[in-house]
């Protein structure tokens, strides 16, 4: 078979060769972006790597937390990526600049970013829903300089909700939604989700919101990726899938617990000959609330 590139390593790759991305985070808010590029290009094989002995990230320290996302990158490079996503804001502040020094330009290194700068594009006022840390950070000051200065913005911490979804408890992602809501000021017409986990629960959030548009930055992310490792979208590309989880760096299979949420069950069923419903979170799940006049932006 004719050799047509080499992979990030230098190493010689045919033509038939899955092109991969690595995606790391402390839990489970990775789902979502991988379930994005799996949307956007089915081929991809994913490697997912989270690190769930020292989540979560947030109340660590900065240095903890370099340590941690370089660890959880290292270990999926036997896989040969093509690319590492970092689908965690609080590892994105702190871990981003350390994982492009090690690994670029080889493998490029793409962050997630809250998407404040589209959501002030609607004139305000916008909310940012974030982990306590995330909120009171000098990063995300910094964005709502830079991208909303002029616009009404109010940080709301979220408190719980993260590790919330974590667990899979409904009950207690309702109860922090309603609380992080309780804490945005009426008259909001723009909530931007400022930690990756919470676009697993995006539709709950829309409904308990009511007139409020709501940015998630998943297929931003995803079309960055494709656009770095110089692919365009392709969702009619045969399915690949997950290719390999590593839990703190131990190689196993992907749990079945992520059916709690329709981007787990989509990934899990990759590649198999179940097509399950992109638009309903499957039975026992947290599932969609009843959706009013609020919407979802990627």
């Amino acid at each position: 078979m004719p050799v047509t590139d080499t992979d990030p390593q230098g190493r010689a790759r045919s033509a038939a060769t899955t092109r991969r991305v690595a995606l790391v985070d402390s839990g489970l808010g990775l789902l979502g972006y991988a379930d994005a590029l799996h949307s956007l290009r089915p081929d991809l094989g994913l490697v997912l790597s989270l690190d769930p002995d020292n989540m979560p990230y947030g109340p660590r320290t900065p240095d903890d937390v370099e340590r941690l996302i370089l660890e959880s990158a290292r270990a999926t490079l036997p896989h040969r990526p093509d690319a590492v996503v970092v689908a965690c804001n609080t590892a994105s502040i702190h871990g981003l600049d350390a994982l492009r020094a090690e690994l670029e330009p080889g493998i490029p290194v793409i962050g997630t970013v809250p998407a404040i700068r589209p959501a002030a594009a609607t004139g305000g006022p916008v909310a940012v829903w974030s982990t306590a840390a995330t909120t009171s950070s000098d990063y995300l000051r910094g964005l709502v300089d830079a991208f909303a200065a002029d616009i009404e913005t109010h940080p709301v911490a979220a408190l719980g909700l993260a590790e919330a979804i974590e667990s899979g408890d409904v009950d207690a992602v309702d109860e922090c939604i309603a609380y992080a809501v309780s804490h945005t000021p009426a008259g909001v017409r723009a909530l931007v989700l400022g930690c990756t986990h919470y676009g697993l629960v995006a539709e709950r959030i829309v409904a308990a919101l009511g007139d409020v548009s709501v940015f998630d930055s998943p297929v931003a992310v995803a079309r960055q990726t494709l656009r770095r490792i110089g692919l365009e979208p392709d969702p009619t590309a045969p399915r690949a899938g997950i290719e390999a989880v590593l839990q703190s760096g131990r190689p196993g299979p992907a749990p079945e617990s992520w059916r709690a949420y329709a981007a787990g069950t989509r990934l899990l069923d990759a590649g198999s000959d179940r097509r399950p419903n992109a638009l309903a979170a499957p039975s026992g799940a947290v599932a969609p609330a009843a959706r009013p006049a609020a919407r979802l932006v990627e």
